[in-house]
């Protein structure tokens, strides 16, 4: 029995570490904990490394071998391009081998930079693979197939390791914990093969075709050992340059448990774990570390970031160059003509495809332009062309084109995210930028290079031109805080980079150059500075000097003659008597034929209510709407929608959350008789003994009556400030839009009221928005006033009460319900001291409403916990209260 208690002791044990894996943070802690514990192995190797030799390094390479190593590495990211072709081929995908290496290299590179353990090749090549027709069908077993499959060829270079193939005895004997690294990686290829044969996988994967052939394994296997083997001869070359013979295998070995360290860190590319694996191998070799160091700058420089560049570049070219118009003619049906760039390229179907990874890519090339900018003004220039520029160009001409292309990399780096946005103003000036920036990086130091990929990066930029449709974008105080940090960073790497490398260039300078301005480490300062401060400085002369063109010029001011005119013809809804309060803005459709009343909050314009107007239009309204409010940058949300509309909704792409229940008492059978309702007639009949008075007040309401009316609202308030948007306020000439009941006791003083508001669905409906009475009323004053209310209307000929919203009703009760429902519900229930949720629903239920759902639908690209707090904020905002 003891040893019974025992196991279920251990077995509580073991769930509970299992939960506590799968917490995310947690998670996290995992490659942290490789990348401190390489980092202490190494940190002796680390205080070794002084940037400016590692620089002087680098300068010191030859241009041919610099080709010699560029081509190699381009090689073998090209080699991986041999997975696409393998799943090509296993599934029959009936994609070109053009695409298909174009795919495989967006992905790859991608993957490399960005990892997040392979997911960013996963979701690349699913987009572009869908792109082209695939099927989700054919397309999701073959994605399953390719990840796990990534490694083996490590894990086949691992068993090299482990039988002295290749030799690493040294590093793993000093560093003990790569011995159980090495394993575990070696172990992954036969539990791999295993799997791939096994009868599950046939039947899961392979769609019941059979078990995997031993040539799909061995291809899978092969594939993978090119990648792996490639990259290793990358790395060899670049210590073969720099390092002057070095023995291919012994490289090569280092190579390999530097490459498991940086998989086991699951940082992308393994960046951290990999290098000082790597670095302490090469030291341990007798190199010295800054040489070790360039070895480590140049391979990350030719296999991750230059190719990763290429892959933007293909990706922009890829998805970024179908236009708007071009995507407004295919939603009509209308084949877009090719033009001639396009038809080299044999692209046709890719212009109906909505995505936003081009003008991403564009971005991302955009901000890269402005950092290799800066870096190429940080570094020194290499003596022979200072030589040219100095005899084309006078050295003052240098030097401000050196301080102009400071100023401009900061201004790419800035206007990249208007780039991302689609803004066609950023188009415009990055444009002028980039070409500003290929010119200064001529005439500073004639860095043909960085100038010819400025202008690659504009042509690029006008090809796609027509993707940049928005007239602006809303920018908030969060997201300039973090440009502003994000800048400020950059130039003070700027500042330490080039303070710390051009004092060991300096005695290399040729004769009759004297630049005291770069000796000094204040002038470095105050050029990154000073570009830091004037790019800021001109992209707010930018914003504040340009045509007023905000997000107001969707609409007019609040037209209440033309509202009114409008709904003697259109229905409306319980809503709609809140437009008559003036903080709505109106939004005209389909040529003034739907009514989209909206309130923005941040950069969202959130609809109240369904559109009004007639059913079949309203698909296409929404559709214009958002397209208008695309053109600023701006996502639109509706608050409050009904099931009926849902259909619609879900047409445009839109995700719902259920914001609770609307309480419609049938007028027909309502009633005071029977058991059920005993106690509503016990407080009628008590307030009837008292005397009190039940009226209804005809507009125009008097001023006596407006008076005492907002002394009841403030008593009520009691200092509290009104909300707005979805709830009424105590506003004069709302109030006088519609009848009001009161509620007057024995002695004529008003006690209690309660606007009236018509439900513009001729004479159906009747519901409440202001429910108001004093502190010293008696209890069970507003049940009497309810009663008596539903009792007029019914004999006004209305067959439907509205007791208004019950919030967070009926949400998350299934299991099934979304995550965020069921934490709705958890504050339905435990949130009674911030709002009584659920002591609301109880006091409608006594009235025997039948309840109907009202919902949040909004765009899949906003995330709900930032729309709810935003939704939170609007609503609890008085607009008066501004003013």
């Amino acid at each position: 029995m003891h040893s019974m208690k025992e196991a279920l002791e251990r077995f509580k044990i073991v769930r509970l570490l299992v939960s506590i894996y799968r917490i995310r943070a947690v998670r996290a802690l995992f490659p942290l904990a490789i990348i401190a514990l390489v980092y202490w192995e190494g940190q002796h190797e680390l205080k070794q490394v002084h940037l400016g030799r590692t620089l002087r390094e680098l300068k010191d390479v030859p241009a041919s071998s610099i080709f010699q190593m560029m081509g190699i590495a381009l090689l073998a990211v090209a080699v991986m391009s041999a997975y696409d072709y393998l799943i090509r081929a296993h599934f029959k995908l009936k994609v070109s081998l053009w695409s298909t290496f174009r795919y495989a290299w967006i992905a790859n590179t991608f993957n490399n930079l960005i990892g997040f353990a392979g997911l960013a090749g996963v979701g690349l090549r699913t987009l572009l693979y869908k792109k082209s027709g695939v099927s989700s069908a054919v397309l999701t077993p073959a994605i399953v197939f390719l990840s796990p499959l990534m490694i083996t060829g490590l894990s086949l270079l691992s068993w090299g390791n482990i039988f002295g193939i290749l030799p690493a005895a040294g590093l793993m004997q000093e560093h003990r914990w790569l011995v159980f690294a090495v394993w575990g990686m070696a172990l992954y290829l036969p539990f791999f093969v295993f799997v791939q044969r096994s009868a599950l996988y046939a039947k899961w994967i392979n769609r019941g075709q059979g078990r995997t052939p031993w040539i799909t394994v061995g291809s899978s296997v092969g594939a993978s050992f090119l990648e792996w083997l490639f990259a290793g001869i990358t790395f060899w070359s670049i210590g073969h340059h720099l390092l002057g013979g070095v023995h291919f295998v012994t490289i090569f070995s280092i190579y390999t448990i530097a490459a498991i360290a940086g998989i086991l860190s699951m940082a992308p590319g393994g960046i951290g774990a990999f290098d000082l694996i790597a670095l302490l191998g090469l030291t341990q070799m007798g190199y010295q570390t800054d040489q070790a160091m360039a070895v480590l700058v140049i391979y990350r420089l030719f296999y991750y970031l230059i190719p990763w560049l290429i892959g933007l570049v293909l990706a922009a070219l890829e998805i970024g160059l179908q236009g708007r118009k071009m995507l407004e003619r295919a939603a009509v049906g209308l084949e877009p003509s090719l033009n001639l760039w396009q038809k080299i390229w044999r692209w046709p179907g890719q212009y109906t495809f909505l995505s936003d990874l081009g003008v991403w890519a564009l971005g991302k090339l955009v901000f890269a332009s402005g950092l290799i900018l800066l870096l190429s003004a940080a570094t020194p220039e290499l003596l022979y062309r200072l030589e040219i520029t100095e005899k084309l160009l006078s050295f003052p001409i240098m030097r401000l084109s050196h301080h102009l292309s400071v100023l401009i990399g900061f201004m790419l780096i800035l206007l990249s995210r208007g780039i991302s946005l689609r803004i066609r103003r950023a188009y415009i000036w990055t444009s002028l930028s980039l070409l500003g920036g290929a010119l200064f990086a001529f005439t500073k130091g004639f860095d043909y290079e960085e100038a010819i990929f400025l202008l690659v990066v504009g042509v690029i930029l006008w090809i796609s031109r027509a993707r940049f449709y928005r007239v602006s974008a809303p920018v908030s105080r969060q997201s300039t805080a973090r440009w502003l940090a994000l800048t400020s960073v950059i130039a003070v790497i700027y500042y330490l980079l080039g303070s710390h490398v051009h004092r060991g260039f300096m005695k290399h300078l040729p004769p009759g150059i004297h630049p005291e301005w770069l000796q000094r480490h204040s002038n470095v300062a105050f050029t990154a500075a000073s570009g830091l401060i004037f790019s800021w400085l001109l992209l707010t002369m930018f914003v504040t000097l340009r045509p007023h063109r905000d997000s107001e010029e969707l609409s007019g001011p609040p037209e209440m003659d033309r509202l009114t005119q409008f709904l003697k013809k259109v229905p409306g809804n319980s809503l709609t008597h809140m437009l008559f309060l003036g903080d709505k803005s109106f939004y005209w459709a389909q040529d003034g034929q739907v009514l989209l009343p909206y309130s923005r909050v941040r950069d969202k314009l959130v609809v109240l209510g369904d559109p009004l107007g007639a059913k079949e239009l309203i698909n296409n309204a929404i559709s214009e709407f958002r397209q208008a409010a695309d053109k600023y940058g701006l996502s639109v949300v509706f608050y409050q929608a009904t099931p009926a509309f849902l259909p619609v909704y879900h047409e445009q792409g839109y995700h719902f959350f259920k914001l609770g229940e609307e309480a419609m008492v049938s007028l027909e059978t309502f009633t005071l008789s029977g058991r059920k309702n005993a106690d509503l007639r016990s407080v009628n009949n008590r307030f009837e003994r008292e005397g009190y008075q039940f009226e209804i007040s005809q507009q125009p309401h008097s001023a006596v009556l407006i008076k005492e009316l907002r002394s009841i609202s403030g008593e009520w308030l009691g200092g509290r400030t009104e909300k707005g948007y979805s709830l009424g306020w105590f506003k004069e000439a709302y109030l006088q839009f519609a009848p009001i009941a009161l509620l007057r006791q024995a002695s004529g003083e008003v006690v209690a009221f309660a606007t009236l508001v018509p439900g513009y669905d001729g004479g159906t409906t009747l519901s409440i928005d202001l429910m108001r009475h004093r502190k010293q009323a008696p209890n069970g004053t507003m049940d009497y006033l309810f009663i008596r209310l539903m009792e007029w209307a019914k004999g006004q000929g209305y067959q439907r009460f509205n007791l208004g919203n019950a919030p967070l009703s009926s949400v998350g009760q299934n299991a099934g319900a979304l995550r965020e429902e069921k934490l709705a519900r958890l504050v339905f229930k435990k949130g009674g001291h911030w709002y009584g949720f659920s002591g609301l629903r109880r006091y409608k239920e006594k009235f025997g409403p039948e309840w109907e759902p009202r919902y949040l639908a909004y765009p899949a690209s906003l995330q709900l916990p930032i729309l709810t707090l935003d939704l939170v904020r609007l609503v609890s905002k008085h607009p008066e209260a501004e003013e």
